[in-house]
């Protein structure tokens, strides 16, 4: 009597633990796979987002890490994003050249080449570059870090892992990103009227001149600063991605390609959204 006692006990837990799971498999069957990891994903992201935001804002504050780190992302990207603005200089100037001839619009270069990179050119590629050199490199140290239980000693050690790991690159990529961007603007500016001038003579100054002119701070900050939100963008998904891999070398890996393609499709995504943000706010 007591076995069919127990039968039945059996038969209700497993009932019941079929009810509960009934509203899951429902919303998994009516929801495509691609989109449950999606929205897993996001929802992942924002509770480690939160996490960060509130151990970030409570002491004590890791300064002597986050200046590390404004290292790690300012100088020592400093080179690259120079020499992608150079190229980028260079291109935008044999073509604004060769199209504005077509019209008979070449005392436009000047204006042209500054609008094309301040506003355009200069934020995405600052942005692509930073997410492909500091987003691999965060995640990487950071999946390194987890599959050998560094992570973990930390904790077990009482100090808060967002706190110190990832706020401060987090932070330290929302600083430099307009930074950097400023500098591949110059660099892009320098070699874009080189370039002209080799074929027609151009002085620097009449080149800032006529760029610059009628130009307001509306038309060129917000285009520098909306670079911020990039590096939002790509220190939390770096760190993210970083912070959560498991298994080996090969995880780690994958959280290195995980950052660079997420956080330059992200980029890419975020930019649509700023340029119609700053056209609406500030036209």
């Amino acid at each position: 009597m007591s076995d069919v006692a127990m039968d039945g006990a059996e038969q209700r837990g497993a009932a019941s633990a079929g009810a509960k799971a009934l509203p899951a498999a429902a919303a998994s069957a009516w929801l495509p796979g691609p989109v449950t990891r999606a929205l897993e994903w996001f929802g992942n992201l924002g509770i480690f987002f939160w996490r960060v935001v509130r151990a970030g804002a409570t002491p004590p504050y890791e300064w002597r890490e986050f200046l590390r780190q404004l290292d790690e992302v300012g100088a020592k990207s400093l080179s690259l994003v120079a020499m992608a603005g150079a190229a980028i200089g260079v291109v935008v100037a044999l073509e604004a050249r060769y199209s504005l001839a077509h019209f008979g619009a070449k005392s436009l270069f000047p204006a042209t080449l500054v609008y094309s990179v301040v506003q355009i050119m200069g934020p995405i590629i600052t942005g692509l570059v930073v997410s492909g050199r500091v987003g691999a490199g965060i995640g990487a140290e950071l999946a390194s870090m987890s599959v050998t239980e560094q992570i973990d000693a930390i904790e077990v050690s009482a100090v808060n892992p967002y706190r110190l790991l990832a706020a401060p690159r987090i932070l330290a990529c929302i600083v430099m990103l307009p930074l950097l961007t400023l500098a591949a603007d110059a660099s892009a500016l320098v070699m874009g009227w080189a370039t002209q001038a080799m074929v027609e003579p151009l002085s620097f100054h009449q080149f800032i001149n006529n760029g610059f002119y009628g130009a307001t701070l509306n038309a060129f900050l917000p285009p520098t600063f909306k670079t911020a939100v990039y590096g939002l963008i790509i220190g939390s998904i770096a760190c993210f991605h970083g912070m959560r891999t498991r298994g080996g070398a090969e995880g780690v890996g994958r959280a290195a390609t995980n950052s660079v393609v997420l956080g330059s499709l992200f980029v890419i995504l975020a930019d649509v959204v700023l340029v119609k943000f700053i056209l609406a706010v500030f036209p």
